[in-house]
């Protein structure tokens, strides 16, 4: 009877959080992580998800990438400081794991339809993960936009869902044919896509 009584006071004291407690306790337990969910006037739901990158492989580089999911397409931002000037890849791996220091825990490029690697949109294929390339400017910074209705927050299409999966910036170039992750050098920055 003692136990009985003691799982209920302990199922009151957790109940008797509010909403609130419980997104602020979340926030601190999953750091660098920020997820919102909102409704649009029309009905339509926006999911967001922001996540801070941290710097890998001895390198300097960090920031923030956001997703956004709404109507059907998802939207990535991905703001980024420190990296050396020119072309860099950016790509999504198959882990949301960022715990080597190489960042090689995050494991291959995310290719759930098993394509060969290729640049976005080619008709002789290319992974899901396959982003492609971008440009930091004289000072280190880059912002990289991509938008797609081939991913997903939180669905329950494996080929499309994106929680699970890491985010790696590359210290080269994608240079879209060697197999099978285009020979993008060493990952200098990452981020664990989590929900």
């Amino acid at each position: 009877m003692k136990n009985l009584n003691l799982l209920f006071l302990t199922l009151l004291f957790l109940g008797s959080y509010s909403c609130k407690d419980a997104k602020k306790e979340t926030k601190g337990i999953m750091e660098n992580v920020e997820a919102t969910v909102e409704e649009t006037n029309n009905g339509t739901e926006v999911k967001t998800l922001k996540f801070s990158m941290e710097p890998k492989s001895d390198s300097n580089v960090k920031g923030e990438v956001s997703f956004t999911e709404e109507t059907g397409t998802v939207s990535m931002v991905a703001s980024l400081a420190g990296l050396s000037p020119g072309e860099h890849a950016i790509h999504i791996h198959e882990k949301a794991d960022c715990s080597s220091a190489d960042g090689k825990s995050t494991g291959g490029h995310w290719n759930p339809t098993f394509a060969t690697h290729g640049k976005w949109g080619s008709t002789e294929g290319y992974h899901r993960g396959d982003i492609g390339n971008f440009v930091a400017d004289s000072q280190g910074n880059a912002t990289v936009e991509f938008s797609t209705d081939e991913w997903c927050l939180g669905c329950g299409d494996q080929t499309k869902n994106l929680i699970g999966k890491g985010v790696i910036v590359h210290q080269g170039v994608d240079d879209y044919v060697t197999q099978p992750t285009g020979d993008a050098g060493g990952r200098i920055s990452c981020a664990g896509i989590i929900e």
